[in-house]
């Protein structure tokens, strides 16, 4: 019986063994397949940066979202910081204390009145809070902060446009609305519209309205980015129109008028043209860039198109890329 045992046991070992020995070929295999891809992927970004030309900064966190000129240069907002601007306006390091824990959205440049207006949300999956502050361009003292969610609402303020008597108005990419608020910051009114949820089903409303532009001619051009619909709002009536446009405009985030005629829609990197004042458009022209950057929001300076790319990349520091954009007819 001990001699069985002994000889089971021995059998046991060298099987034992030799799946070790096959474990440990398995377990090279899957380091080398797991090293090949590695290598693959790190050869697909390195093509993939060749075409991120344009202006480069470093800055804290993965996510810039939204990016606008001033006088000097550019600001960029990061989800989760306060503005980052050039030399040529006052520094600001960390977060509006009032807003730690938030993470900035969408930024527009009041201009007229010296201000920079910010978006401020929960990050997801919260949905509680939305907020928008104006900052005081020459020296960063906040002039307000408003909250906009209401008790018990499911929200995410996402972009802001203001008018030109300085009233700012906010879109809510959850509850598809939009928040206008005064000049001094007082809440004064919310546009809600059925015609912002035409399309029926999840897939279609995943993300709602995003990306607002305040045209001259007094109304808002407004884009559902799920639905791929470009609205036209009146501010004073509420009333929204569609416009209806050729071509796709699925998945348009941030806008930016380049004038009366012509508006920008990344990352669907569309130019969309109008000639009877937005009640119809078409899509003329493309963009290509980095694609794995993921543009996010546009500006415009000396009639060029400046591209914010949400997603940086490094490590410690991350490197964010502002490119400037050469369309492509379709």
């Amino acid at each position: 019986m001990c001699g069985d045992c002994c000889g089971a046991s021995a059998g046991g070992a060298a099987e034992a063994r030799a799946a070790g020995a096959g474990g440990g070929r398995k377990r090279g295999c899957v380091g080398t397949a797991l090293a090949l891809v590695a290598l693959a992927a790190a050869a697909a970004v390195a093509v993939l940066e060749g075409t991120a030309g344009g202006v480069s900064y470093v800055g804290d966190g993965w996510l810039h979202e939204c990016a606008k000129t001033l006088t000097g240069g550019a600001c960029s907002c990061p989800t989760s910081l306060a503005p980052a601007c050039p030399s040529s306006a006052p520094k600001r390091k960390g977060t509006d204390p009032d807003v730690a824990g938030r993470v900035a959205l969408g930024l527009t440049v009041d201009a007229p009145r010296g201000r920079l207006l910010i978006v401020y949300t929960d990050r997801i999956p919260r949905f509680g809070y939305s907020a928008v502050a104006a900052y005081e361009l020459t020296s960063w003292r906040r002039l307000f902060l408003t909250r906009l969610d209401g008790p018990g609402d499911s929200t995410l303020a996402d972009d802001v446009a203001v008018d030109d008597e300085g009233n700012a108005y906010v879109t809510d990419a959850k509850g598809n609305k939009i928040w206008k608020v005064s000049p001094e910051g007082e809440p004064l009114s919310v546009i809600k519209n059925a015609t912002f949820s035409q399309r029926p089903g999840w897939i279609n409303n995943l993300v709602g309205l995003n990306g607002i532009v305040y045209h001259p001619s007094g109304y808002l051009l407004v884009i559902h980015t799920s639905g791929g619909d470009l609205f036209k709002v009146d501010p004073k009536t509420g009333s929204v129109r569609v416009v209806e446009v050729k071509g796709s405009l699925k998945a348009g985030d941030g806008l930016a008028l380049l004038s009366p005629a012509r508006l920008w829609s990344p990352p669907a990197c569309r130019l969309v043209e109008s000639d009877d004042d937005w009640e119809t458009a078409a899509v003329t022209g493309r963009y290509v860039g980095p694609a794995h950057r993921i543009g996010s929001s546009a500006t415009v300076k000396d009639g060029d198109v400046y591209i914010n790319h949400i997603i940086g990349f490094g490590l410690g520091k991350k490197t964010h890329i502002i490119s400037k954009a050469a369309f492509a007819p379709l």
